[in-house]
């Protein structure tokens, strides 16, 4: 039997169109979406990755500043007591750039022309006696008819802002905040219990972490909470001090789970949204130098944590130190990567960390894709301590920063410099890796800001390596006795800051003192190591670079770029992505201790690049507040 050509009914023809339809409107969104920088970094999973390619290895040297936005917020200690720290990675959604202040205000700027479009002040009070007057973002959510910008601020409250006009969500909790210390900080009214790092958004949820006191045993708790995104409701409550009956409970000696704490995330977490799971890195328990009154494991102290997104439920956890007695926390936001094992993709999670060790777990399952070793690790010697007697140390990749010295490696750079550090460092004790602090001081890498730190890491998908910078700044410091009354037996005692290094801030052993380091996941080996970071006054001395202390991360683009800031010497950066090779430097007015981030403009179709630059920090002196775009001329 002879068929004739089939008759395609108006039916089947709509069918068809609207699902060609769906498919364009499907690939336009995530079209648009690659253009954007909607999340801290850049998405949900902290690659810090972009399919952006205007701006390549061909072109980067011909970068120029498009604009500069001035926050008018500088704080040097003269006027207040508390330094500034311009830590912010803007978001861009819809062609709006929005940014935090180190005041805690949060702006809403035309992103390709930086002309201010509003402004919202919570009116942080700047007399109180935080760490550092510091903010490193806000979040994103689009909901029904409305779009919000969720701010959380030092003194622990947490906002929801119309992302359009700024004007506080009326909806949301007390008209438009929430008292976030509720639930955790109710017994300690004068502790610090507040918010740093912007929330992750999943689906109708803003899940927080927070900041809280760790000087002392007992504070507020470093719970991690879900609030509904109407109305501020709270959802669901992950406590990551185990109370009895909850998984790890019994890794805390008798009651000292109670009013722990530390135990916090104060750092970004990650969401795989496609799976509904958000990665916790949790810090270390307080006090972060003396467990004789917490001994035990401490889950979830220094843990990852994997949890079911909509509820809160643990799904799996893996612990990297053990009864921290080194201020060890998980600092950074985990990536969400992809490893290649057999021919078979594996959805995986690679955390960095202050020891300059990276972890690579299953996604799914927490099963650690390189063998974990649990090594022997030295005793304390202070009284009534019970240090752990092993640590986990993955097999692969090696380590990023440096883990111990020998007194044959401490500095040359300048005769001063040699005879400051070795006069330093005479009668101390050079310490192994994961030794505890004695009563003799002891000088111990790496130092309480990594390694790694909050900057993190950043993944490019189109090869599976991960950059990372660290630092090589080591800690001198012994305990000593608490005074009478104090509520730790022990507590550490330091040369000024605790830090490694003479009185120009030049680390004491040799360089380098800053590096980047490209690490291949799939081999678990370095593809390459560049120094990051240059310091004048040695170069003025014909001293090649050395390397610098750096506060901040990278990012990567499909131009096959590495951006980066971070380093102590007011300079941005571009490296090669397959070589390390430095393609870009510019000079900025202070030190861009943040993360950049990159976008490409609706009306003129062009790619911009944008670091905040303040200085100050912890490393230095100079101080700004400009937050600077580039882009081609």
């Amino acid at each position: 039997m002879q068929l004739g050509p089939k008759t395609v009914d108006g039916h089947t023809m709509l069918r068809f169109f609207l699902t060609r339809l769906l498919l364009l409107l499907c690939f336009c969104a995530a079209e648009g979406r690659s253009q954007e920088w909607p999340f801290y970094g850049g998405d949900a999973g902290g690659s810090k990755y972009s399919e952006l390619k205007q701006i390549h290895k061909g072109n980067v040297s011909r970068l120029k500043i498009a604009w500069t936005y001035h926050t008018g917020e500088i704080s040097d200690g003269s006027t207040f007591l508390v330094r500034t720290a311009f830590e912010c990675t803007p978001l861009v959604v819809d062609g709006i750039l929005y940014l935090t202040t180190p005041f805690g205000r949060a702006v809403a700027l035309l992103a390709e022309t930086g002309q201010e479009l509003w402004s919202f002040d919570p009116k942080l009070d700047k007399e109180r006696p935080y760490s550092l007057f510091i903010s490193r973002g806000v979040s994103y959510w689009r909901g029904a008819n409305q779009q919000r910008i969720f701010l959380g601020t030092l003194d622990g409250r947490l906002f929801a802002l119309d992302a359009r006009t700024g004007q506080p969500a009326l909806e949301f909790g007390q008209g438009g905040w929430i008292d976030f210390r509720a639930g955790v900080a109710d017994r300690f009214p004068n502790r610090v219990c507040g918010l740093t790092s912007p929330p992750v958004i999943f689906e109708n949820l803003v899940i927080a972490g927070s900041l809280v006191a760790d000087g002392e045993p007992r504070g507020p708790a470093g719970d991690v909470r879900a609030f509904d995104a109407r109305t501020g409701k709270l959802v669901w409550q992950f406590h990551t001090v185990p109370r009895p009956g909850e998984f790890g409970n019994e890794t805390w000696e008798k009651d000292s789970w109670i009013d722990r704490g530390g135990t916090n995330v104060w750092t970004t977490m990650s969401l795989d949204a496609q799976r509904g799971i958000v990665y916790l890195p949790v810090t270390s328990p307080s006090p972060d130098r003396y467990g004789g009154e917490r001994k035990g494991q401490n889950l979830f102290g220094n843990s990852l944590v994997a949890l079911e997104a909509r509820t809160g439920k643990r799904l799996w956890h893996c612990q990297v130190i053990h009864h921290d007695l080194w201020d060890w926390d998980l600092p950074a936001q985990p990536n969400l990567v992809t490893v290649w094992r057999n021919g078979t993709a594996l959805p995986a999670v690679a955390q960095v960390t202050k020891m300059g060790l990276l972890f690579l777990f299953d996604r799914l399952t927490g099963k650690p894709l390189f063998d974990i070793e649990e090594r022997a690790v030295p005793a304390s010697q202070v009284p009534g301590e019970a240090a752990w007697p092993t640590q986990p140390y993955p097999v692969k990749p090696p380590p990023f920063a440096r883990h111990v010295m020998t007194r044959e490696e401490v500095t040359g750079v300048t005769p001063e410099s040699r005879s400051e550090c070795l006069q330093m460092i005479e009668g101390a004790k050079l310490g192994a890796f994961f030794e505890p602090q004695g009563l003799e001081t002891t000088v111990l890498f790496p130092g309480t800001n990594g390694g790694a730190n909050w900057g993190g890491a950043s993944y490019d998908p189109a090869n599976n390596w991960l950059f990372v910078n660290s630092m090589d700044v080591g800690q001198v410091l012994r305990m000593v006795k608490g005074r009478e009354g104090s509520p730790a037996a022990y507590v550490s005692r330091g040369i000024p800051q605790g830090r490694f290094w003479d009185s120009n801030q030049y680390p004491c052993q040799k360089p380098p003192w800053g590096t980047l380091t490209a690490i291949d996941l799939n081999s678990g080996t370095f593809r390459w190591r560049s120094t990051l970071g240059v310091i004048d006054a040695l170069l003025e001395r014909g001293i090649p670079p050395t390397g610098t202390s750096n506060l901040g991360g990278s990012i990567v683009t499909a131009g096959g770029l590495v951006f980066i800031a971070a380093t102590n010497d007011s300079r941005f950066r571009a490296f090669d992505k397959d070589s390390g090779k430095e393609l870009w430097v510019t000079r900025l007015p202070a030190s861009g201790h943040a993360t950049p981030m990159t976008f490409r403009g609706k009306n003129s179709g062009k790619q911009f690049v944008v670091i905040a630059a303040g200085g100050g920090n912890k490393y230095n002196k100079t101080y700004s507040d400009s937050l600077i775009a580039y882009t081609l001329p």
